[in-house]
């Protein structure tokens, strides 16, 4: 039952956060369905209440995503709406604020997120029929009370550390169709670099910045639409090169430098060189220490020559490790221009886990087809790739550091896997055991029409 609480307030959650990440036409058939409900207080949580349009609205949102409830949802629903207001009551009681700055960021991500999948603005606030500021505030109260509710539970469950021998007692409570299968992971080292770019090809994607430059600021092009047609950032290429509103903090320096240092909306920067190209920037809009930009980016591109070249330095490199002349973590220490790895020998980290271990899934697709038939040990002939960070091409060998097969997981190679079981399952229970004791204390009043259900948690209706 407990187990199943933990399951449920992760899908409200999700419910909750479908507010904000949208629903493409959804939003219209949401906002007509609306217009014909009439609204009531349906439950009071302390001095907060719960509507009837609250639970019609997430009702739903979760049907369109197709997202099962487990029960009757005029049940199910008002109760995951009552459980985060006993999380938001106790975050107010415990001071427990969300970083505004984070919350606006957010809200920015997702609002821009609206508008390039509805379309423009004007459209987006015809599907929610609410102004822009509108939708921003509403959104923001969402956003917001997620992150509250995050850091109450986090608060909640700090302390949950479960020991080795509690790990051990865990898994051997545990029956072998309990035990998960762990699938095929990998350990990977990467030594990699950049073929150098010819001064040629540096000065001709000057020069078309340059040319985009005046063409901007004499009012003969449009800076979103030439950032649309030649931008090489395909993702802000789509707003027009509008990055949506960012702190100081998000920017690579080079860039942050140039663009909060823009006064004139109408005027172009000078071409700005980060590790992902070259840069033009044009201002939108400052508020206190965010801005809102556009940005035109151009990658120079490596000649087929110097491609080869680095290829065969790389084929070079290789020799020496497979003869054991050069270890290969001393080879990335001397030639490695991945920054990201050259610490640590080359050994890759995983961004999903932090940890050194993937799944093949989890890696880039290229290293993926090298290490897919090698052995422990074995090193890749060169290749080239596409480095997802910088979003350039990079030239690369690869070692398979260590590889383990699917199986199911045992204590000795899968410790972190059970412990981090046995730490959700002891999280799950202790969230549990806080609302079962938080309805004690707090006021809630159900209305009669309402009662009448088999709720997770049979106290909320007070004799």
């Amino acid at each position: 039952m407990k187990n199943n609480l933990h399951l449920k307030m992760k899908n409200s959650h999700f419910l909750h956060r479908l507010t904000a990440i949208g629903c493409g036409l959804l939003f219209c058939a949401l906002a007509n369905a609306q217009d014909n409900i009439i609204d009531e207080v349906i439950w009071i949580v302390g001095d907060e209440a719960i509507l009837r349009s609250e639970v019609e609205e997430e009702r739903l949102r979760a049907q369109y995503e197709g997202q099962p409830i487990a029960g009757d949802p005029y049940c199910v629903i008002p109760e995951q709406l009552a459980i985060q207001k006993l999380f938001l009551h106790q975050a107010e009681l415990d001071s427990i604020e969300a970083n505004e700055s984070s919350v606006s960021h957010q809200v920015d991500m997702r609002m821009n997120y609206y508008i390039s999948q509805i379309g423009s603005k004007e459209k987006m606030e015809e599907y929610f029929r609410k102004t822009s500021s509108e939708i921003r505030e509403d959104m923001m109260t969402m956003v917001r009370n997620q992150m509250i509710i995050q850091q109450m539970q986090s608060k909640l469950t700090e302390k949950i550390q479960p020991t080795p021998a509690e790990v051990r007692r865990y898994y051997n409570s545990l029956s072998s169709d309990s035990l998960p299968m762990v699938p095929a992971q990998v350990e990977v080292q990467i030594l990699s670099f950049e073929p150098p770019v010819p001064v040629e090809e540096t000065e001709r994607i000057k020069g078309q910045l340059r040319e985009f430059t005046e063409r901007v600021n004499s009012g003969s092009a449009d800076f979103s639409m030439l950032a649309r047609l030649y931008s090489e950032d395909t993702e802000s290429a789509k707003r027009g090169g509008e990055l949506g509103f960012v702190g100081k903090g998000q920017l690579v320096s080079e860039f942050a430098e140039v663009a909060f240092n823009l006064t004139d909306p109408k005027r172009v920067s000078r071409i700005v060189q980060t590790e992902y190209g070259y840069h033009i920037i044009q201002l939108i809009e400052k508020k206190g220490e965010r801005i809102n930009c556009r940005h035109i980016l151009l990658k120079p591109r490596v000649s087929y020559e110097d491609k080869n070249n680095a290829i065969a330095k790389l084929d070079s490199i290789r020799n020496l490790v497979v003869a054991d002349s050069l270890p290969f973590d001393h080879a990335v220490a001397k030639y490695s221009q991945d920054k990201s790895t050259v610490m640590s020998g080359g050994l890759m980290t995983n961004p999903n886990t932090g940890a050194s271990k993937f799944e093949y899934q989890e890696l880039p697709p290229e290293i993926a087809r090298q290490i897919y038939t090698m052995s422990e040990g074995d090193i890749s002939m060169p290749f080239t790739m596409i480095d997802r960070a910088k979003n350039k091409e990079v030239c690369a060998i690869v070692r398979l550091k260590s590889k383990r097969d699917a199986h199911k997981a045992n204590l000795a190679d899968d410790f972190q896997t059970i412990r981090t079981m046995l730490t959700q399952k002891q999280s799950a229970t202790t969230i549990s055991d806080w609302i079962a004791n938080k309805q004690k204390e707090i006021y809630v009043h159900i209305d009669p029409n309402w009662s009448g259900c088999d709720f997770l948690y049979p106290n909320w209706v007070k004799e």
